[in-house]
């Protein structure tokens, strides 16, 4: 995406301080975008503002809790001053809790329910009226490989990113009139703050690696040029999608 195919768009990615969220912030930057960084941390987004600059980027820090509506209005306020009213939204945060079903409290539950999904719906419906307006938009929500098959322990996870996925077909058949897509990436096993743990018990690591096609962990930066290209012009016949980045784990 050298050739600055997003120049001259704004976007928006939430939970943009570390892992997938960031090598999709700084794809958009490369690629041309001035990229709106949403997440709870300002340090962290301080630190990858400074990443994007070093690579000639653009980018803001906009600090919420997007599990609050008043602090999505809050922050897409702020967004709309100081970089204008967004092209692309990709909703990136997310969360996990790894427990049985009868350990899981209502509180528990609702927090993965609010990180992953419903902070989509609101960041969805703060944005897209400007996007309707301008008759372009792109909207990516980051689903995951649990959105097509499960695993113990994931129940709260599971529903949520099953829900991610069903949200966006919907809105892909709602906004297709307006020239707006709407798709969904779903990573499989990546080598994130939110895996490193698995990754260093050598033991599960390795039998986990021998049931991965690829044999091997994805790389952050692998998921940046897949979300640049579906923001770009070339990407507007494609809506309703799902893009699988899983190293087969789902062929299988």
């Amino acid at each position: 995406m050298a050739d600055q195919t997003l120049r001259g768009r704004v976007a928006i990615v939430t939970g943009a301080s570390k892992g997938l969220g960031k090598a999709m912030a700084v794809a958009l930057a490369q690629a041309g975008a001035t990229v709106a960084l949403v997440a709870r941390s300002g340090d962290l987004l301080d630190s990858v503002k400074a990443e994007i600059a070093a690579v000639g980027g653009k980018s803001h820090v906009a600090v919420a809790d997007l599990r609050e509506e008043s602090e999505v209005g809050r922050m897409a306020d702020l967004v709309r001053r100081t970089v204008g009213p967004p092209d692309i939204l990709i909703n990136n945060a997310g969360m996990n809790l790894r427990k049985p079903l009868q350990d899981f409290t209502l509180a528990e539950w609702r927090l993965v329910m609010e990180t992953n999904l419903e902070s989509a719906f609101l960041c969805s419906r703060a944005f897209v009226p400007g996007m309707i307006e301008k008759h372009f938009g792109r909207v990516i929500n980051i689903a995951s490989t649990m959105a097509h098959v499960a695993m113990a322990h994931r129940t709260a996870y599971c529903a949520s990113k099953f829900g991610v996925l069903g949200m966006t077909k919907a809105l892909a058949l709602e906004l297709a009139p307006h020239g707006i897509t709407a798709n969904t990436i779903s990573p499989g096993p990546f080598a994130t703050e939110m895996t490193g743990l698995f990754m260093k018990d050598p033991v599960r690591n390795a039998q986990f690696l021998s049931h991965l096609p690829v044999g091997r962990w994805g790389k952050a930066e692998e998921i940046g040029p897949v979300a640049a290209f579906l923001c770009s012009e070339a990407a507007g016949f494609i809506t309703g999608a799902d893009i699988l980045i899983d190293g087969g784990w789902t062929a299988q």
